[in-house]
């Protein structure tokens, strides 16, 4: 494989899958956090109506506050806060490694930089592999 085919096949497709799931997690997370804030705020707003006159308020009381426990659950079940970092972390090394590697700089000035940057890339993208076989494992023990 020459460098452009490991560019363009390997590294930009790489950067591309990293920068898409972190902000899809991204996304998930902030309208997770901003259905948090307006079911707590309704709450909070409930009790300003007479129970009497508004008796529904009762019955959706515990719905909010259950719908609030839901989010919150698949917020740490899915932790798309931790991935959305994780993930926008790797995809910016990525980018880092490609820019330094394209105009040659500091590591990538000597004769062996595709070598140095394919070997560095496979570095950042097998940790990430690893984190995610170590956290599957853990979910399975669980």
């Amino acid at each position: 494989m020459n460098e452009a085919e490991y560019l363009e096949n390997r590294l930009d497709n790489q950067i591309d899958w990293y920068s898409k799931k972190s902000a899809v997690n991204k996304k998930y997370f902030r309208s997770c956090q901003v259905i948090l804030l307006v079911l707590a705020t309704l709450i909070t707003l409930s009790g300003t109506f007479d129970g009497e006159e508004f008796y529904w308020v009762a019955y959706t009381l515990p719905f909010l506050g259950a719908s609030i426990a839901i989010i919150s659950g698949l917020l740490g079940f899915y932790k798309f806060q931790e991935n959305w970092l994780e993930y926008r972390t790797v995809s910016e090394s990525l980018k880092h490694e490609k820019f330094l590697f394209l105009t040659k700089s500091e590591p990538y000035h000597e004769d062996k930089a595709f070598g140095l940057l394919v070997n560095r890339v496979e570095t950042l993208l097998s940790k990430e592999n690893t984190n995610w076989s170590q956290y599957m494992n853990k979910e399975k023990e669980k």
